[in-house]
């Protein structure tokens, strides 16, 4: 799954060259909004969020700038055991009013991905570029979510592959262009990094980053690791209704599932739903026999295994997926028993690419 580019040669040109082994894992957590009780798809208690950084703190995680771990990984540098990025999408004021003071008390990094026309057009209830450069001052990391945060993957009507290509690469440079003139020259240092917007992506998407140089994040869960694809990394969303302690604490100590190949790799369902997923994986110590898959909305999904090494198998949905998005989702414990290999897999239903899906971000 993983693409030499001319990032990865950028990169290793600068830092010295060694294998990734296969136990070299990172979590990233993706967070939105805090302490906004009428937006609880997006939201985080303040009580909840303390809870989980107390947990971070009290169980030996490291907590690193989220470019230095994506350098590691592509570099082959030991990353230390259960290593964590924070990230926050949208800029929303209350990441600068509740969210910031907390992480700033303990020293941590986090990484936000900024909209920069909502920033530009002052909407109420998003950051300024002022309380940005005041918090880059304390390590607080800026990087790409496209000007407009539309739905990048939907072609307008009666646009053409080139337009949408033209019309996609303009808006994701604005953005680009707008970080590096309010924040400066280092917004654009390798790796530049962007977040899709919604979480949605596409091949044609995902390659047209690739020859853009960047590094993309999704918001499927699971750990990114040595068999992660540098245009779509997951992060673990987090939101009040799924943030209880135990089930944080799953998270923050899961493994990167080595899915070498999972196909298809294009998440837009287009004629067979529900989609077939065939995926193959790399050796690890991850107890297959145990290994649990899930779709959304349905529950257990029966695992097919198609060979008796237990490195390929299949899944399917019991009942075709709705509009919008879904996942698979699938995990298998390590040989301790303690932690968990994890793979989020996204499929997109959409009636048409000239349609947006109904969501919130």
């Amino acid at each position: 799954m993983r693409r030499i580019t001319l990032l990865s040669i950028l990169i290793t040109l600068v830092l010295p060259v060694q294998s990734i082994g296969a136990s070299q894992d990172a979590v990233v957590f993706m967070y939105h909004r805090f302490g906004e009780a009428q937006y609880p798809s997006t939201n985080i208690k303040l009580e909840q969020f303390e809870s989980q950084l107390n947990y971070l703190a009290n169980n030996d995680y490291t907590v690193w700038p989220l470019n230095k771990i994506i350098q590691r990984l592509h570099s082959g540098i030991d990353i230390p055991d259960k290593t964590i990025a924070i990230t926050v999408d949208d800029a929303y004021l209350s990441v600068y009013e509740q969210a910031y003071p907390l992480l700033l008390k303990r020293n941590w990094p986090f990484t936000v991905f900024v909209s920069t026309d909502a920033i530009d057009q002052k909407l109420p209830n998003f950051m300024t570029w002022k309380q940005m450069r005041k918090m880059k001052t304390n390590g607080v990391h800026f990087a790409n979510h496209s000007s407009s945060h539309d739905y990048l993957i939907h072609h307008q009507p009666d646009e053409s592959p080139a337009s949408w290509e033209a019309r996609i690469k303009s808006d994701i440079e604005k953005s680009q262009h707008r970080l590096q003139q309010e924040l400066g020259d280092d917004t654009n240092t390798s790796p530049r990094l962007f977040a899709f917007p919604y979480g949605e992506y596409n091949i044609q998407l995902t390659q047209l980053l690739e020859e853009m140089n960047y590094i993309a994040f999704g918001q499927q869960s699971g750990a990114m690791g040595e068999h992660s694809h540098w245009q779509y990394l997951p992060r673990f969303p987090i939101a009040e209704n799924f943030s209880d302690l135990k089930t944080f604490s799953v998270k923050a100590n899961s493994r990167n599932l080595p899915v070498q190949v999972a196909s298809p790799e294009e998440p837009n369902i287009i004629d067979n739903n529900p989609p077939v997923l065939t995926i193959r994986l790399d050796k690890s110590n991850a107890q297959l026999s145990q290994l649990a898959c899930y779709a959304s909305e349905q529950g257990a999904l029966k695992v097919e295994w198609l060979n008796k090494d237990l490195t390929e198998f299949r899944i399917v949905a019991k009942k075709p997926l709705p509009k919008g998005r879904s996942r698979y989702n699938c995990t298998a414990p390590d040989a301790s028993g303690k932690r968990y290999y994890w793979y989020s897999h996204l499929w997109i239903n959409s009636p048409t690419v000239s349609q947006p899906v109904v969501a919130t971000d």
